[in-house]
């Protein structure tokens, strides 16, 4: 017969978890505050206003403005897998105008649109004009 009866404990330094939960939740908030400067500033060039950046919605409507995109395209973000694509081109016309290529739009305005948006509004970059539809 097998004896049971011999518990383990485990102990967590709940203040080493804590500290590491305060780490990464400042690191969100500054890639977030990163992203909606470096967003602000790229509807300022384009001649939008800069504060709808940190409008949920309203700053997708802006990004179709200033790329000269139907406004029906919102619809498309709601759409589970869609809005991916959706986003994918959205990053490329974004690019392309401001001036920047495909590549720019895929690595910089796509994966790491916290970096793009920052280059595009504190950079040299400038406002040339949505593609031609």
């Amino acid at each position: 017969m097998t004896d049971y009866s011999t518990t383990t404990t485990t102990t967590v330094n709940t203040g080493a978890v804590g500290a590491v939960l305060v780490i990464y939740w400042l690191l969100i908030l500054v890639l977030a505050v990163l992203a909606i400067a470096g967003m602000w500033k790229t509807f300022a060039k384009a001649g939008k206003p800069g504060w709808a950046a940190i409008v949920p919605i309203y700053n997708i409507i802006v990004m179709l403005e200033i790329i000269n995109r139907p406004l029906w395209w919102i619809i498309l973000f709601f759409i589970p897998f869609v809005n991916f694509i959706v986003y994918i081109i959205i990053s490329l016309d974004m690019a392309k105008a401001f001036g920047k290529s495909a590549t720019f739009g895929i690595i910089g305005l796509w994966l790491f649109s916290f970096i793009g948006y920052l280059m595009l509004g504190f950079g040299q970059a400038k406002y040339v004009g949505a593609p031609n539809k």
